[in-house]
């Protein structure tokens, strides 16, 4: 077999048709990656070679035929075959050894691709930045891709004597077997038979991003071989040899039952450097115990996507990929485009009703050749298990970030989407989350968003802790008390304790002081903030945390409109900045408020946290270094707007604002009485279970604002600037933390970091790399068949 494989090798390397099939394969690849704009890895933007990894197995489709079509088509045309078989080699190892040279071929046809990855390296942004790891699994998936299409191209050549029959069947089949099973499933009756497994795509495009699965492995290995005793029953048929059937089926049956044995247990191997591509443990369980079929429909779909959206794109694919593997086959996903073919009222409608089930479109500036023009799309999947359907979006903005940096955010966040998003869609409305009221507390229309997005997941109703028993009271997973107005009585305080005690879930939003904006517009423009008496102080304070009577003016604030006169008898509206409605920018690492954006807020306070023994305090949310806390009571006045603010006033260390309490704590009524009245006979703790909650000093950060017709708008959405903060992820964040499980909610802790190309860099040098990555390439396998030439006639010539 050696010795074919050697003859193959120097005959392929005798011929100029080699170099010149090599050469026009490099010349059409350096344009695909680096002239045309679809394709190129400059306009793409990113230090990666995924554009070569997706375009080579559709020029393969083509070099690879043109390699072996001569193997065994033209030695039994011109009548060497029979020759060769009457050697003492046997037909398989003839096959094989003409097997290993086209392989071998093909590796000689990629060894140039190594400028592309050289020209990657030296464009990062820093330089080097390329994940080496990824390229290097991906290239074992172009090998083995380029050796299946090889053992294709054997067989093709052996059922015909003619090269170019045998190059056209080679073309079809490799083809049919790369993508005609994922086009067979989308025919209705095939949709739910899993029929793409059968084609190649489906395990590349895994492979390709540097993940090798042993369930891909094995069927490349078996496609492989498939072929390869199909080109040996084919040559034997044909020479008149006994075919030894049972012999082919032995060989096809190990493999077929390798491919189902990989099928229950299979290992992954994931050559990324930040392993981004290997699921969490917790979400490796969660999708095996699927008992539910989950349907995942994504809306980040269609043309002109720019280079970061496809890379998100790309993501989400994988993602959803990498969690089908291990779901049995219980998840499903689909990449649909819910605008494509639709009028613009027919558009209108369909996003109204997006926005309405919680998903939020986003408005695109595309370069096209006709200039810059504006693309909507929707960065966006919805999850679908039985009747119940949960949103997600895929699109992580955040005040202050640049565009690769919110969609590299994004893309860390994927897999906290799609895990979360899969609990609630097959646990939705089991866990009950109790919003206390009976003391003035923010109502349902002031709380309908929150409600409303909620209720998506858990069971949402309001709790009177005069009238609900302490039992009761325990069922709830998490109780929320949202800007109180009146004082608590010592047994709602007590009930509230014993919550806690027994390992409750209490979120605290508190205003201290008395202020309302709506009341200062409506007082002249003045009004007096003072302390409000809640009788929670001496409750708090032994949980660890203190909310102060002060207010917080903050430069970093919101605007709020002002009436700056009036023209025509119409008054002139103005948006100016509002110091007492700080915007947080969450810089904490915690999860709960990893890339959130920023958070509006209105009168806020500072929190002082003490030291308690057993609980952990975690400070979520500050406020800028351009800050002025001021003890109330205090005159607001709307005409501070028309002075400007002196800076020296506002430097200020980060004031806390928001903090999570995590330990057993010791109750508020340690060696103290039963209040008066209180009859429940129930087992009263005095140090609490594993127990947690969030404080903020804000009462009014989970509001939703309200039209003039009194109807609500979406959570953190402000009518007047037109934009929308981050105060509905913090929380339905808060929610998942403080009701689910941890681990779910630590994989917004997941890290990738973002590779870009140097832009100044490739403006100014385009050209420049253009022309080596189409020149270099070529010009090496030019010069290597000059050598080659060079040294086998000075050989002869001797």
């Amino acid at each position: 077999m050696f010795t074919i494989l050697k003859k193959e090798i120097v005959l392929y390397l005798s011929s100029m048709v080699a170099y010149i099939t090599i050469g026009v394969f490099l010349i059409v690849l350096g344009l695909f990656l680096w002239v045309f704009p679809d394709t190129s890895i400059l306009d793409y933007g990113y230090a990666s070679l995924e554009s070569l990894f997706n375009t080579v197995p559709y020029l393969f489709m083509f070099l690879i035929p043109a390699i072996t079509m001569r193997s065994l088509a033209e030695e039994r045309r011109e009548g060497t075959f029979e020759l060769l078989a009457t050697r003492p080699v046997t037909f398989g190892q003839i096959i094989m050894g003409k097997y290993f040279a086209c392989v071998l071929l093909v590796l000689f046809a990629l060894l140039p691709t190594y400028v592309y990855y050289y020209s990657v390296t030296v464009l990062g942004n820093p330089q080097n930045n390329i994940d080496s790891g990824a390229v290097i699994g991906s290239y074992i998936g172009l090998f083995l891709l380029g050796a299946s299409f090889v053992a294709i191209g054997m067989f093709a050549s052996a059922i015909t004597k003619n090269q170019i029959i045998a190059f056209t069947i080679a073309v079809f089949l490799s083809f049919f077997v790369y993508s005609g099973f994922d086009s067979m499933s989308q025919l209705l009756s095939l949709q739910n038979v899993g029929i793409e497994q059968l084609g190649i795509s489906s395990h590349y495009s895994s492979v390709s991003r540097g993940v090798l699965d042993t369930r891909d492995l094995f069927y490349f290995i078996a496609l492989t071989a498939l072929f390869i005793l199909l080109a040996l029953g084919a040559l034997k048929l044909q020479m008149q040899r006994k075919l030894w059937q049972t012999d082919i089926y032995v060989y096809a049956g190990v493999f077929v039952v390798a491919i189902v044995i990989a099928q229950f247990g299979f290992t992954r191997i994931d050559f990324t450097k930040e392993k981004r591509f290997t699921l969490s443990p917790v979400s490796q369980n969660m999708m095996d115990s699927l008992t539910t079929p989950v349907k995942v429909t994504v809306y980040l779909q269609g043309d002109n996507l720019p280079g970061g959206f496809k890379r998100l794109q790309r993501a989400t694919r994988d993602m959803l990929s990498d969690m089908q593997a291990y779901s049995h086959r219980k998840l499903q996903f689909e990449f649909v485009d819910p605008l494509k073919g639709q009028s613009q009222s027919e558009q209108d409608s369909t996003i109204k009703n997006m926005m309405g089930g919680g998903i939020e479109p986003t408005n695109l500036s595309v370069k096209t050749d006709d200039g810059l023009i504006q693309k909507l799309i929707v960065p966006a999947a919805v999850i679908t298990a039985g009747d119940k359907q949960v949103p997600v979006n895929l699109l992580q903005r955040r005040i202050g970030l640049g565009e690769d940096e919110v969609l590299n955010n994004s893309i860390q966040n994927l897999e906290y989407a799609f895990a979360s998003g899969i609990k609630k869609a097959i646990t939705g409305g089991n866990q009950q989350v109790g919003i206390i009221e009976g003391h003035h507390e923010l109502d349902d229309v002031q709380l309908h968003d929150a409600i409303n997005t909620l209720s998506s997941s858990f069971m949402v109703g309001r709790v009177d802790l005069k009238k609900i028993s302490l039992a009761d009271l325990l069922k709830v997973k998490l109780v929320v008390i949202a800007k109180p107005e009146t004082p608590f009585t010592e047994i709602e305080k007590f009930k509230v304790d014993q919550y806690l005690m027994h390992g409750g879930r209490v979120l605290w939003t508190i205003d201290q002081v008395s202020a309302e904006l709506d009341s200062l517009r409506g007082h002249g423009g003045e009004e007096l903030a003072f302390n409000k008496q809640l009788n929670l102080d001496d409750q708090l304070f032994t949980y660890g945390v203190r909310i102060n009577y002060d207010l917080i003016a903050d430069l970093n604030s919101s605007q709020i409109p002002v009436a700056t006169g009036s023209v025509g008898g119409q008054p002139q509206i103005q948006m100016v900045p509002w110091l007492f409605n700080p915007i947080l920018v969450p810089v904490s690492r915690n999860p709960i408020v990893k890339n959130v954006d920023g958070i509006t807020t209105q009168f806020i306070s500072t929190i002082d946290t003490l030291g308690v023994k057993g609980v952990k305090k975690t400070i979520l949310l500050t406020t800028s270094p351009y800050n002025n806390k001021i003890t109330a009571p205090h005159m607001l006045s709307l005409a501070a707007i028309e002075q400007q603010p002196d800076p020296k006033a506002f430097q200020s260390a980060p004031k806390t604002v928001g903090v999570l309490l995590e330990g057993n704590f010791k109750s508020d009524f340690m060696n103290r009485p039963l209040p008066e009245g209180f009859t429940e006979q129930v087992n009263v703790l005095q140090k609490s279970e594993p127990a947690k909650m969030i404080v903020i000093s804000d009462g009014d950060v989970f509001r939703n604002q309200l039209a003039a017709d009194g109807s609500p708008y979406p959570l953190g959405y402000d009518h007047y600037t037109q934009q929308t903060s981050g105060n509905k992820t913090l929380l339905l964040n808060i929610v998942d933390y403080l009701t689910g499980d941890t681990r779910l909610i630590a994989l917004r802790a997941k890290e990738i970091q973002i590779r870009l190309l140097n832009k100044a860099r490739v403006r100014n040098e385009k050209l420049y790399w253009q022309l080596v990555n189409n020149i270099i390439p070529p010009a090496l396998v030019l010069i290597f068949a000059i050598f080659q030439h060079y040294v086998r006639k000075r050989k002869y010539a001797h």
